[in-house]
């Protein structure tokens, strides 16, 4: 007889009440089909302040199927992934949002796609972005071209973090344990073989996005951070072309100073020269302080998120 093998289900949520049942829902009348699979759903709590957690318990209460992870206050996404993978029990595991905009649908072909052996990770990507606004459209490609334009990193316009992964991967992935994460560049980090598959764009089925537009592209900048020196690279090319100029206009001043005197005309001119080098160096100050401060952060050595409570047990734990 064959070997049933478990699928764990990872899943971030944040003040995502209105949708836990109807996931779960969801996630339950796709796996009815996957014969040849268990399932679980893990839920991890990212320190919602609304109902989400209590909406968990009550699901987990009455099925077996339903774990969770509550922390004890909001880690982020990246926390919540990293969380949920180190406690996935099952034999692949795959990470999905809980407002499904990750079809459900998906998952029995990732599984196949895994069991044949010819891949190590099973990634879906949007070939679309309908429904979302313009302005967000337009500065989410864009961020992956610059991304892999700095990065060595390759991720695909549309990548989503829904993927399914089967041991080794996961094995390789949790090896990483860095504080300042960025989970698209760390999969593709951890390289093995992965296959893409495309879908059409899903809208959320209730409630908002959390994700403004700031806090996208402070993501976006903590991932170009985390992935390349290039913007350090930058400041550094830009400090040295400026130093070059500033010796060349030494001399001209030098040499007009010889043959045409020393007029007092010019300090508007000279002003604004200075305000403009100025303002370059504080930029590039920045860019450097950015690396620092992700420097600290890591030598520190913090843990990536505290959990408050669980119902998974130590038995399981140790397993996973």
């Amino acid at each position: 007889m064959k070997e049933m093998k478990k699928i764990s289900l990872v899943v971030p949520c944040y003040n995502e009440q209105e949708n836990i049942v109807v996931f779960f829902q969801r996630i339950a009348q796709v796996c009815s089909s996957l014969k040849d699979y268990d399932y679980e759903v893990l839920y991890v709590d990212d320190g919602s302040t609304d109902h989400t957690l209590a909406e968990i318990k009550k699901l987990a209460e009455g099925c077996d199927k339903v774990k969770y992870i509550s922390f004890s206050r909001n880690f982020g996404k990246e926390a919540a992934l990293y969380a949920g993978l180190q406690k996935a029990s099952g034999d692949y595991a795959a990470v999905m949002d809980v407002d499904l905009q990750d079809p459900p649908e998906l998952l029995p072909e990732m599984a196949k796609l895994l069991d044949a052996g010819n891949c190590q990770c099973v990634a879906a990507r949007r070939v679309d972005r309908r429904g979302e606004g313009l302005i967000r459209s337009f500065f989410s490609r864009k961020f992956y071209q610059i991304f892999r334009i700095l990065t060595r990193v390759q991720i695909p316009d549309g990548a989503r973090d829904f993927r399914m992964m089967n041991r080794t991967f996961l094995e390789g992935f949790l090896k990483l344990k860095e504080y300042n994460r960025f989970s698209k560049g760390l999969f593709d980090w951890v390289g093995y073989s992965v296959i893409w598959l495309e879908y059409e764009n899903q809208e959320r089925t209730q409630g908002k996005t959390k994700w403004s537009f700031w806090k996208l592209l402070a993501y976006s900048l903590d991932g170009i951070f985390s992935f390349s020196n290039v913007p350090a690279v930058i400041a550094g090319g830009i400090g040295t072309l400026f130093c070059f100029l500033a010796f060349l206009f030494l001399i001209i001043i030098f040499a007009r100073a010889l043959l045409f005197g020393d007029p007092v005309a010019g300090w508007p001119s000279t002003i604004c020269i200075i305000l403009m080098i100025g303002g370059i160096q504080l930029f590039c100050l920045g860019i450097l302080g950015q690396y620092l401060a992700k420097t600290y952060a890591e030598v520190k050595e913090r843990p990536i998120y505290l959990c408050k409570e669980t119902n998974i047990d130590s038995e399981q734990e140790e397993k996973a």
